[in-house]
């Protein structure tokens, strides 16, 4: 890892209930015998975040209780309901203050999604004025890197479940692509049919 990148934080977004799964939340789901939060976080460090910021919400005392995560700083938001705007504001903010110089974000729903395409991503990382997402198939998805100058603004733009949409739309000619496609597959947890991508 590079000095430059050793200022790229990790943050996932794990706080979500899970309305279309029941009111399960998608950090507890069961995948290859443990909760999907331990895989997304183990992604981001084996992906090359040193540092890594796991932003909880529903049922965030049974995460805490149940999932082992070595090492990672675990930020609850109160706010969770309110949608993914929410979750990624609480991460950016839990990154004030720690030398941290972009934040590159994971969703906790997307298991096909490991450290190769974290890697991809991080290596794109320049300065603090970094726009990086993955893309599969040259469409843009997750993990996508925000460099710290990006983060007042994502926060402003960042509501309901919108997360950084508005503002990546905003600022489309600033953002590198990083084909991802062949090292990751890019689906959600989403609804009961999904289910059947864990294993």
């Amino acid at each position: 890892m590079t000095d430059d990148e050793a200022q790229v934080a990790g943050v996932l977004l794990a706080a979500g209930g899970g309305r279309r799964l029941g009111g399960r939340p998608k950090a507890l789901l069961t995948h290859r015998g443990r909760p999907l939060v331990e895989h997304a976080a183990a992604a981001l460090r084996a992906g090359g975040c040193a540092r890594v910021h796991v932003v909880l919400g529903a049922r965030a005392d049974e995460v805490r209780a149940r999932a082992a995560l070595p090492d990672c700083v675990l930020v609850d938001n109160p706010a969770w309901e309110q949608g993914m705007g929410a979750s990624l504001r609480a991460g950016l903010d839990s990154l004030a203050g720690t030398g941290a110089r972009a934040a590159l974000v994971c969703l906790v729903d997307q298991p096909g999604i490991g450290p190769e395409a974290v890697a991809r991503v991080l290596g794109a990382y320049e300065s603090p004025r970094s726009l990086v997402s993955a893309a599969y198939d040259g469409v843009r998805g997750h993990p996508v890197l925000f460099g710290a100058d990006h983060w007042p603004g994502i926060a402003a733009s960042a509501t309901g479940d919108r997360g950084a949409r508005a503002y990546l739309k905003e600022h489309v000619d600033r953002v590198t692509l990083v084909e991802c496609g062949d090292v990751a597959e890019a689906y959600d947890i989403d609804t009961e049919a999904d289910l059947a991508h864990l294993e």
